[in-house]
């Protein structure tokens, strides 16, 4: 399996992290469910910091 360098959901724009009751919680803010930072969905948005990372290594989208 390839690990994904990163498409995953810690580096989507929907992806939200809070702390409720002492305890983190991940949540999609597209899908509406809870999640996990490593996670990896087809609807990934990359956020602005990312996808100028991307660039600067020459890394496609999709990868």
């Amino acid at each position: 399996m390839k690990k994904k360098s990163y498409q995953v959901c810690a580096s989507c724009t929907h992806f939200q992290a809070f702390r409720l009751n002492s305890k983190m919680v991940y949540h999609c803010s597209r899908l509406g469910f809870e999640t996990k930072p490593a996670y990896s969905f087809t609807c990934w948005s990359p956020k602005e910091h990312i996808v100028n990372l991307m660039k600067k290594r020459g890394v496609a989208d999709n990868e």
